[in-house]
This record gives structure tokens, C-alpha cells and sequence, in this order.
């Protein structure tokens, strides 16, 4: 069976207390973004030795870690604990969405791992429970089981529908070469509740999303890396009607109204994106 998960932004990310557990308690609207990768689950043939339930191939970029860490296979072992009946499988994942990036890659490679399992096995999930499945897995997890616009609240795992329809701009994407720690973009961070939660701001016209619709990582990531910041006023220097850094980067995107090519304006090498995104299903979270 193959599916093909996609990545998301971040419209307005702020970081609103630290939590007793050392995580951070967050406000953000996620946004599906129709950059994709292929995940493919197939029976494992008997011939294989026992002792590994689930592998793991990984093309087309790589991705740093060992392979039985990769979210594909902990979303395979999670399941595995309730289901035993699930046979071992293989899986194939191709990479086509930028890794570090803040564009939820390998959360979305766990949903949708989470969701061929659930059709494969039979194993009867509703919406609802996939999502408490891939709450435990990771913050950003839970939003891909649907990839509906929604807003988050607690580490990302608590969500409601959001009525965001972004399909009359462009989306444009740019990721350079510049891997950002997260911890690090956490450390120097001081949480605080924004004048106006982004729920609220994303209502509006995007006209007047420029001075209201904060990340709030863009001025430690920024600081430790200009470069990320330069990429964001480019867009702006290029028409966007809005840009941000999504997550804690390094990817940064634009809205537009009309598609630039942004190839032509970015280093050669460096990862470009530029189309209209998903147009939201009905959104029932």
C-alpha cells in the first residue's frame, strides 16, 4: 500500500509558557502544504530472519539517525503493542519533503504510517483514535492524520478546526542549507502570551498579517543565522503579501498572489517551491 504525506506551515507560532515537564505550552495554526513524500508498506516475506518487525529504506534525501528511531517505524511499534496480529512489514520512504525544515516531515510520515496500518490490518481506528496514537509519538503528529488548516494549543497535540481557505495565493517555500537546533532556538526564547493569538489573526484579510501574525523563533534563529532572516524580507522584496519562517526553521515561506518562480531568485541548489496549496476539505476535527 502507498501513500503520500504532506507538509505543513506554521501561520503564527508563539511560545506561551514552559510546561513543569521542560516542554513548552504553544499556540500555532498548522496549514497543509501539498509538498509531498511516498510511503510505501509491503509484507515482509517469511525468508526475512525474525527479530525486526518493521524496516525501513529511505531514498532520495537522507535522513540522519538510526533507521529504527525513524517515526515510521515507532508509529509501526506503537500499534504493534495493541494489535499483535499485525504482520512485519517493510517500509519505503521517499523523501521529498525538506528534512529539517519545520515542515513537520517525518510527523506526517507517522500519521500517515498510523493511517496505511489502520487500512492494512483492518485494525478499525476512527479518526479520533489514530489521533491519540500519533499524539504520543510526536507534537506536530496529530495534525496529519486529517492535514486540515487547524489551530494548536499544548505541545501541538490539541487541535481545532480552523475555516482557512489559502487557495487563491501561491505558496512559496524556500529551505537553505542551514541545519537549526531546536533546543537551542528554545533556550533563548522567554514564552509570553502574544497581544493577539494567531487564531484570531488569521481571520482577518492577509493584507494585515505582516505586523500581527508573529513566529516567535524568527528573532533567536534569526540572530544565531542572518542568512534565514535575509530569505524572508527577499520574499517580501519579491511580492509576498506575507512571509514567515514555519516552525523553528530553516525553511521559510511567502504567500503571493501571483506564482513566482523562485528558482531564479535563490542560489542554485538551494530548495525552492512555488504553487497554489490544498484546497481544505470539509474541516471536522
Amino acid at each position: 500500500m502507498i501513500a503520500f504525506p504532506i507538509a505543513k506551515i506554521n501561520l503564527g507560532l508563539n511560545v506561551v509558557e514552559r510546561r513543569p515537564d521542560g516542554y513548552h505550552n504553544l499556540e500555532t495554526v498548522f496549514y497543509p502544504v501539498e509538498i509531498k513524500d511516498a510511503l510505501e508498506l509491503t509484507l515482509m516475506d517469511t525468508r526475512f530472519p525474525s527479530g525486526v518487525d518493521c524496516d525501513i529504506k529511505v531514498t532520495n534525501l537522507s535522513v540522519e539517525g538510526d533507521e529504527q528511531r525513524n517515526l515510521v517505524v515507532r508509529a509501526y511499534g506503537l500499534l504493534k503493542q495493541d494489535f499483535p496480529q499485525m504482520a512485519r512489514v517493510h517500509a519505503h520512504l521517499w523523501k521529498g519533503i525538506p528534512t529539517q525544515a519545520g515542515m513537520g516531515g517525518g510527523s506526517s510520515d507517522c500519521a500517515c504510517t498510523i493511517r496505511l496500518l489502520n487500512e492494512m490490518f483492518a485494525l478499525g481506528l476512527s479518526d479520533g483514535q489514530m489521533i491519540q496514537y500519533a499524539a504520543r509519538l510526536g507534537a506536530d503528529c496529530p495534525f496529519f492524520i486529517l492535514s486540515r488548516p487547524a489551530y494548536a494549543e499544548g505541545i501541538g497535540e490539541r487541535l481545532q478546526a480552523v475555516d482557512l481557505d489559502l487557495s487563491r495565493y501561491y505558496i512559496g517555500v524556500v529551505r537553505p542549507d542551514i541545519p537549526v537546533s531546536t533546543r537551542e532556538a528554545f533556550s533563548l526564547i522567554r514564552p509570553a502570551k502574544p497581544a493577539k493569538c494567531c487564531r484570531e489573526v488569521v481571520m482577518q484579510p492577509v493584507e494585515t498579517w505582516r505586523d500581527l501574525l508573529v513566529n516567535d523563533f524568527e528573532k533567536s534563529v534569526f540572530a544565531l543565522h542572518p542568512e534565514i532572516g535575509a530569505i524572508k524580507q527577499q520574499l517580501y522584496g519579491l511580492g509576498a503579501v506575507y512571509a514567515a519562517m514555519s516552525g523553528s526553521g530553516s525553511a521559510v515561506f511567502g504567500l503571493f498572489r501571483q506564482r513566482v518562480d523562485l528558482s531564479k531568485h535563490f542560489p542554485a541548489g538551494m530548495y525552492t517551491y512555488c504553487e497554489r496549496p490544498i484546497t481544505p476539505q470539509s474541516n471536522n476535527i
